[in-house]
């Protein structure tokens, strides 16, 4: 037991300490950092030239310089991310990738070159409607370019070996955060909900390699150990888990995690590449296999059914929605899917949250609440 514990408290260490991680990962590999924006960067691209990708995904932060250039209804993971970008905080980065999914993204990319003058910005657009076969081509394209951009950055040639060895290691690393998942659902108190939430984000700021062998270590002592009963499980849904004195309140309460549709963890490699084509042509159609996701056009949606599935698979007992204040998209998909859930007779409980909240305690009542009620 103490074995998965120091691995898990390493992990969690290292997601609670962002600026701290990705500084001892560039002094250990000798890597130059890219800072990547939500919601899906290819990262194997980055990784292939030589360097480190980075997850940047807000924060509690006081907004300051930010309100300068959003308004107050915007995003606040992307405005807290514009805030420490013009105060230094990610200084350390040769450059930002900034994708396109939301009107506040949209704004980023416009508005960052002007906030944060002296950090390189590279623009990722990839296609909405993935239904047309133009969109591959798109995107092919897209990342002949976003790999000489990379190129330039590092110094270093991303040649089509380099980045099947890159491709590989996400691979590796995509089944063994899939394992781990499973895992955690079913060692609910060994990996609570805020152990696990570090864990996953932990790999946003280390070198894949080195995060993939830990996550293997715990996966091989969690198979190893007799399955845990939790006070209940539940599957959370939304862009991410957070503040942290939200997750202690599923702990306090003896909720696990069962498992999860969050932008920030599962939907980053949950969907299973296909085996053949060129290394962009297999990262290409990950996103167009990928489903369920708000920011992707869908014209028959997914994400009901797919969170009415994950219940029954994983044994939750219903659902926690985290819906993040002012994020459009997850808010347009939420009635949709919220029919579905209702029909399929699952309790679930809808919570309002966003990284700055100073009190949870409302939330204390609602989760003690819904607990009560699906025991």
């Amino acid at each position: 037991m103490s074995q998965v514990q120091d691995l898990i408290g390493a992990l969690s260490g290292a997601g609670k300490n962002p600026k701290e991680t990705v500084l001892d990962e560039m002094k250990r590999t000798g890597k130059k950092a890219v800072g990547c924006f939500p919601i899906y960067v290819p990262e194997e691209i980055i990784h292939a030239a030589g360097l480190l990708p980075v997850g940047l995904w807000g924060g509690n932060t006081e907004f300051k310089e930010a309100d300068k250039y959003f308004q107050s209804f915007c995003c606040s993971i992307m405005r807290a991310n514009v805030e420490q970008g013009i105060r230094g905080t990610y200084d350390m980065l040769s450059a930002v990738v900034i994708t396109s999914y939301c009107d506040t993204l949209r704004a980023v990319l416009v508005n960052w070159p002007v906030a944060v003058p002296n950090m390189k910005t590279i623009p990722m657009i990839l296609p909405q409607n993935r239904i047309e076969p133009a969109a591959v081509e798109f995107m092919l394209e897209k990342f002949e370019i976003f790999r000489g951009e990379m190129e330039s950055i590092s110094g270093i040639k991303a040649t089509e070996s380099m980045l099947e060895e890159s491709f590989g290691l996400y691979e590796r690393y995509r089944a063994a955060m899939r394992d781990f998942t499973e895992l955690a659902g079913t060692h609910p108190k060994t990996v609570n909900a805020v152990d696990r939430h570090y864990v996953i984000k932990a790999g946003y700021f280390m070198d894949k390699e080195a995060y993939t062998e830990k996550i293997e270590q715990i996966n091989t002592c969690l198979k190893g150990m007799p399955d845990e009963k939790a006070g209940a499980k539940v599957v959370l849904t939304g862009l991410l888990a957070e503040p942290e004195n939200f997750l202690e309140l599923l702990a306090e309460n003896g909720i696990g995690v069962a498992a999860d549709d969050l932008a920030q963890e599962s939907r980053q490699f949950r969907t299973k590449s296909r085996p053949d084509g060129s290394v962009f042509e297999r990262i290409a159609y990950r996103y167009m296999d990928l489903r369920g996701c708000t920011f992707f056009y869908e014209e028959m949606k997914a994400r009901g059914q797919m969170l009415i599935d994950m219940v029954k698979q994983s044994g939750a007992d219903g659902i926690l929605v985290c819906m993040y204040k002012f994020c459009d998209p997850e808010e347009f998909d939420y009635p949709v899917y919220k029919k579905e859930v209702e029909a399929a007779q699952i309790p679930m409980l809808y919570l309002e949250i966003e990284q700055q909240m100073d009190s949870v305690e409302q939330l204390r009542t609602r989760i003690q609440s819904f607990k009560e009620m699906i025991m």
